[in-house]
């Protein structure tokens, strides 16, 4: 039987080489291999240290998460770690890729750790509802203080080598090969005296006022895993390493089994999976070295930005040269923000601008491998940007549409190319948020759908599949939200009891609160063009208070009144005024977590009939549309999820 670790000795350090395609996640087989490679180094007299590297792109990534549902087989990770401090030859990490998880725990089980200098290390448990379960919390504050072992276990963010070896989590950054450079480390090394292991070395107590600031800091609505990894860090301060260890694995097996990892972890693994579609698995997508984007107002200004972020080159187009240097300076705003917010330095935007060609001629366009139209949600407009692009795009180039609610097959009938079109619904702001929907026609080509999520991974976004219906999957269900939410109203919820019922469930906004937010008159014109298409539309509460002026926030008032320079929503008597007529009198009043449990319930129906129809390809699609699009908690794994339809 192939293990997966390898021993070969260089004179007197052993080279140990660990291969477990396709991040080298500790598995149960990864573990014995390691617990018996310890027993032979040990066993060996003429063997010094011992270097363990891995294959591959990475270093250990993290524990197999595939085994979290499974009775854990011995050896334990907690007592792999440590078997290897306890060794009698010194082991030494050398870490590439990444050391995550379980993975930076084994490497704290060593005794040296080194790095080359694209190597991240990290401890991101909390962000899957869990917290380190094999001394992450109990060895690192011994390794390099409490105030960075707090900052790294509860935000669950990774940390660059260069920071990390500032901050003493690793001993030494290794330029050019890493086994040499890991080799000459150990022979250094073995010519001092050893370092105590980590479990006995001193920790610095701290008092109540520090512990109570970090609290505030690491504390998320709907996350209890922040704060239990903060307890963890606190106690192995307070505690003998071996009391605040047997602590922290009884911390990390009951939130192993919480609602709230099972949801996360549901969510990682739709996102792994997202990028990389069964059926594009042997399909090569297009290469894509230039970009145009038609239209420069805030969604096309958005996208050139998140393609200029990704290192593309961009071609952008307006009608006019008023509305092209309207669109280059939102371009430019857009990344001024991102200098503002510490995203982006002034010396970076400049070159990001330097990418961006403008033009009102589309002849620009003709060395573009893909254009994506992203101009006003009309047809006779859409359809116009189409002939001009057929016009002057090579007959390869990929034409994409960024439609809302049109139906694709209809901005493209009639034009020659069929196999090249594609819808790819960007979300606003585009340069920040992750979902992409991505919309095949007919006759789209597999290569230009694989090109298409080839380019959300490019962009770091969430690509998911969506068939063609009336708002593809998040904008109808969106739909079937608000309209729930107003049959809330009619049976006599208050509007601010709804709004805050889905805030205490976890999103940011309530339904009535958002709409004010982005617009009624959106959705309202929606309605009107389905209405003059000849649809049975029924009038909805939002129609009537458009009809009142009450667009939301830009006109002062929508479903809440606002008062100008303040977006705090205020309850408005015009509203209960205008809306009298249709709300039930005396109806019995519900709980707020009636109230949210029937809007998700609602949503988890409309994803039922989007599935039943071949619109998302699996229940996952639709909660990653929600939780990146739409603003789902994610820690409640989205609506399908959360509704036990997720299976």
């Amino acid at each position: 039987m192939n293990t997966p670790v390898s021993i070969h000795p260089q004179g007197d350090i052993a080279i140990v080489t660990l291969d477990n395609p396709p991040v080298n996640a500790i598995s149960a087989a990864v573990r014995k291999a390691l617990w018996q490679a310890v027993e032979d180094i040990d066993a060996d007299p003429t063997l010094r240290a011992a270097i363990l590297i891995c294959q591959g792109r990475t270093f250990i990534a993290g524990a197999d998460v595939r085994e979290f549902g499974q009775t854990p087989e011995p050896p334990h990770l907690p007592d792999l770690v440590d078997h290897l401090e306890a060794a009698r030859v010194p082991w030494i990490a050398a870490i590439h890729g990444s050391a995550l998880g379980g993975g930076f725990e084994i490497a704290m089980g060593c005794r040296f750790r080194v790095a080359v200098p694209q190597a991240k290390i990290g401890l991101p448990e909390v962000t899957l509802g869990i917290i380190p379960g094999a001394s992450g919390t109990v060895r690192t504050p011994r390794l390099a203080g409490v105030e960075v072992a707090v900052d790294l276990v509860t935000s669950g963010k990774p940390m660059a080598a260069s920071k990390a070896r500032e901050a003493g989590l690793i001993d030494a950054v290794i330029e050019g090969d890493l086994e040499a450079g890991a080799i000459a480390f150990a022979k250094a090394a073995l010519a001092k005296p050893l370092p105590a292991p980590i479990s006995a070395r001193p920790v610095a107590k701290m008092d109540d006022a520090f512990w109570e600031a970090k609290r505030k800091l690491a504390a998320k609505p709907g996350h209890r895993a922040p704060l239990e990894a903060l307890a963890a860090l606190r106690r192995a301060t307070e505690l003998p390493f071996d009391a605040a260890m047997a602590a922290e694995r009884e911390s990390f097996l009951a939130l192993r089994t919480s609602d709230e990892a099972a949801a996360l972890r549901a969510v990682f693994f739709a996102e792994r999976a997202a990028p990389r579609p069964d059926a594009l698995r042997d399909v090569t997508p297009r290469k894509l070295a230039q970009v145009g984007v038609v239209g420069g107002g805030t969604m096309g200004a958005g996208i050139a930005a998140a393609l200029r972020s990704a290192g593309l080159p961009v071609v952008l187009i307006e009608r006019d040269d008023h509305a092209l240097a309207r669109g280059i300076d939102t371009l430019a705003k857009t990344f001024a923000g991102a200098i503002k917010r510490g995203k982006l330095t002034e010396q970076a935007r400049d070159a990001l601008m330097e990418g961006v060609t403008g033009a009102t001629d589309y002849a620009a366009l003709s060395e573009c491998d893909l254009v994506i139209e992203a101009v006003f949600e009309e047809l006779s407009v859409k359809r116009q940007v189409f002939e001009n692009l057929i016009a002057h795009c090579r007959r390869d180039a990929i034409l994409a549409t960024n439609t809302s609610y049109i139906d694709p097959r209809e901005i493209f009938a009639g034009l020659p190319g069929a196999e090249r079109f594609i819808g790819l619904h960007f979300f606003s702001p585009a340069q920040i948020m992750k979902l992409l929907e991505i919309v095949p026609l007919p006759d789209t080509a597999p290569d230009v759908l694989a090109t298409g999520f080839a380019l959300a991974k490019q962009l770091n976004k969430i690509p998911v599949r969506a068939g063609i219906c009336e708002g593809f999957i998040g904008n109808r269900i969106l739909k079937r939200y608000r309209a729930e939410a107003e049959t809330l109203v009619r049976r006599g919820v208050p509007i601010a009891q709804v709004d805050a019922a889905m805030r205490g469930y976890g999103f940011r906004m309530g339904p009535f609160e958002a709409q004010d937010l982005g617009g009624l008159d959106i959705a309202y014109l929606q309605r009107e063009g389905a209405r003059a298409a000849g649809q049975d539309v029924p009038e909805t509460l939002g129609d009537i208070l458009v009809g009142a002026g009450r667009k939301g926030q830009k006109t002062g008032g929508g479903w809440y009144d606002y008062t100008e320079g303040d977006r705090t929503p205020q309850p408005s008597a015009r509203v209960a005024e205008l809306l009298a007529p249709h709300i039930a009198k005396d109806a019995p009043g519900l709980e707020d977590v009636q109230i949210a449990a029937q809007l998700i319930a609602a949503m988890a129906a409309e994803g039922e009939a989007i599935l039943t129809e071949g619109i998302a390809d699996k229940a996952s699609d639709i909660d990653l549309v929600e939780i990146h699009g739409y603003g789902f908690p994610r820690w409640k794994g989205g609506p399908m999820f959360a509704s036990g339809k997720h299976r």
